[in-house]
């Protein structure tokens, strides 16, 4: 009998395995709902869904690895991570759905939460306020208009599935929807600076890509991250994750 693997789990949400199979308990049904659209709209591999019985997505396995996962080792060779980029790209060229998600948000949202989370992170002490400060300057230019594209809105590393240079999937659309294609470039890149010319080789041009939007969005997604994941269960001081990824913008 297979044994029961426990992927993620916190207060919102959490991941079984059973062999080839992975059981998605979701307390917001809305988000079950947005990301089984998501999986059956894009051009992109996705997992097939087995069946869907809120609060519980089942999808099957994908083939193939990871390219790693943020603050532990990557894998992969510059082809694997262009032909990433290239995935990505046919997302972002996709047509538009109708929902708006999290890479979506109006600049009003997003600067309400930074703000919260910058003074938060300072009153409570987990970080230096000269940290906080200066990753909120370079934030700021992340706050602009954008052309919306399909976006992932939560396109990290261990998403995104290849057997060798080819793309066998991308997985956890929750978040999908309307969005700024550069906060998913950013998302994939977060805390793999070195990799992002690969990625943005296999992405290609046609596309308005600001490198200096992607380095903010790093300082913004860490920013608002850090006291959600330190709740969770997560370590966002850990080597390579989110603290390193803002002392890297001084």
């Amino acid at each position: 009998m297979d044994e029961v693997e426990i992927v993620v789990a916190h207060a919102e949400r959490a991941t079984l395995r059973v062999g080839d199979v992975f059981l998605k308990v979701d307390v917001d049904r809305a988000r079950a709902e947005a990301e089984a659209e998501a999986m059956a709209l894009v051009p992109v591999p996705t997992p097939r869904i087995l069946w869907h019985r809120p609060p519980v997505l089942a999808v099957a396995a994908l083939p193939g690895a990871t390219l790693g996962r943020l603050g532990g080792p990557v894998t992969g060779s510059p082809t694997a991570w262009a032909a990433a980029g290239a995935a990505i790209r046919q997302l972002h060229d996709a047509p538009l759905p109708s929902r708006t998600g999290r890479a979506g948000r109006s600049v009003a949202e997003v600067v309400a939460e930074l703000d919260r989370e910058c003074a938060a992170l300072v009153a409570e002490g987990i970080l230096p306020a000269d940290l906080v400060a200066r990753n909120r300057r370079v934030a700021e230019t992340a706050l602009r208009p954008w052309t919306p594209a399909f976006t992932h809105g939560d396109l990290q590393i261990a998403h995104l599935f290849l057997d060798g240079d080819r793309v066998t999937g991308i997985i956890d659309w929750s978040e999908a929807g309307r969005g700024d294609p550069l906060y998913d470039l950013a998302t994939f890149t977060l805390g793999h600076e070195e990799h992002l010319g690969d990625v943005l080789a296999g992405y290609g041009p046609g596309r308005d890509v600001d490198l200096d939007v992607i380095r903010a969005w790093w300082s913004l997604r860490s920013l608002v991250a850090i006291r959600w994941l330190a709740t969770h269960g997560f370590d966002p001081h850990a080597p390579g994750c989110e603290v390193d990824v803002l002392r890297a913008r001084m």
